[in-house]
């Protein structure tokens, strides 16, 4: 794999130069991807990070066959790539754009967008694509939080982001001001200098003060402390194949269906789907058929979520009270479940 090809048209070092970090917990999510001498792709075990000028998307499948190839000999997968398209698109490009990121994304990259609120792709563009991730200007973070234009530009982008589903990324975030700033317009994950590992390879985050009062310690333990490993399937799975799945083990309580992104996209409940087969001819009737069909729409929590909160959420739909919750990440990928009976001990616990 020539390195020269690679540092030409992905430039691994100029978006991401630490690693891209959650501003809620703490935790390290991704790491950029750097290009070693010999030309190969390194990254930590986490999710990397590719910047990809929209130009070479628009140059075919041919001119993406190099970053495959890389990251194949990286023995990484598609999944565990997040590529971050920069530059611009002609009105006409659109209809070839659309046709090479829907096959990226059939591949299984996760797909982003640089430079959103000042330059990079239109606000439109960016919507049609349904990123997951839109990542501010540079320029817009540096400005935050004495100009409130600048403030402006990043809450109108994170309103933007919730409601086509994707993630918010602060760039170049260099002071605690930038981070308190940023977290509170409701961006949840940044990079930067400030983000930087230390000397012992550590990412120290500057959270928001703890707060000690009566109140706050009543909202429990959050979700991840109470996380159990989710049993999934894949979105498309039969229902004779759940059936297999709570056939192996007793104790299993649901099994989740998930996109080829990890993403929960359906919760089947023990007792409620195997009824659906006691019932008579049930196993004729659902056997062969999409597990979906039966499936309730998954109840996710992030995984940073206070017991307290995640009890309110189990009590908001009264025929599912006991359903498991799935916890997500920050990616909205699930990361497992959390049993109700669980959440009903801690909060009984606090309360006691």
């Amino acid at each position: 794999m020539p390195r020269q090809w690679l540092e030409h048209h992905l430039y691994v070092s100029s978006l991401l130069t630490s690693p891209m970090v959650d501003l809620d917990s703490g935790s390290v999510i991704a790491h950029p991807a750097v290009v070693d001498p010999t030309g190969a792709l390194r990254a930590a075990p986490l999710p990397m990070v590719l910047e990809l000028p929209i130009r070479v998307v628009l140059q075919g499948a041919g001119a993406l066959a190099p970053l495959h190839e890389a990251l194949r000999r990286a023995g990484r997968h598609p999944r565990e790539a997040i590529l971050l398209l920069t530059g611009s698109c002609q009105e006409q490009d659109r209809p070839l754009l659309k046709v090479g990121l829907d096959g990226l994304r059939t591949i299984g990259y996760l797909l982003g967008f640089a430079d959103v609120g000042s330059g990079g792709a239109a606000l439109d563009l960016v919507t049609d694509a349904a990123p997951y991730l839109l990542a501010l200007h540079p320029d817009v973070v540096a400005r935050i939080p004495g100009d409130h234009r600048a403030a402006a530009v990043a809450r109108a982008v994170v309103t933007l982001a919730r409601g086509i589903g994707a993630h918010v990324l602060a760039p170049s975030v260099e002071r605690e001001a930038q981070a308190a700033a940023v977290r509170g317009l409701g961006v949840r994950l940044a990079h930067g200098p400030l983000l930087a590992p230390g000397p012992d390879g550590k990412v120290r985050v500057p959270l928001p003060a703890p707060d000690d009062s009566p109140n706050a310690a009543m909202f429990g333990p959050r979700v991840q402390e109470l996380l159990l490993p989710a049993v999934t399937l894949p979105a498309g799975a039969k229902a004779e194949e759940v059936v297999a799945a709570f056939g192996h083990e007793p104790t299993i309580t649901s099994v989740i269906l998930v996109d080829e992104y990890q993403r929960p996209k359906g919760s089947l409940d023990r007792s409620r789907f195997l009824l659906s087969f006691a019932a008579r001819y049930g196993h004729a009737l659902h056997g062969s058929k999409p597990a979906q069909r039966l499936a309730d729409p998954p109840r996710t929590v992030p995984r940073t979520t206070p017991a307290i909160a995640a009890m309110q959420a189990a009590g908001r739909d009264a025929t599912r009270v006991y359903d498991d919750l799935v916890v997500t990440d920050e990616m909205n990928r699930c990361l497992g479940i959390v049993r109700v009976s669980d959440l009903i001990r801690q909060v009984a616990a606090i309360r006691g």
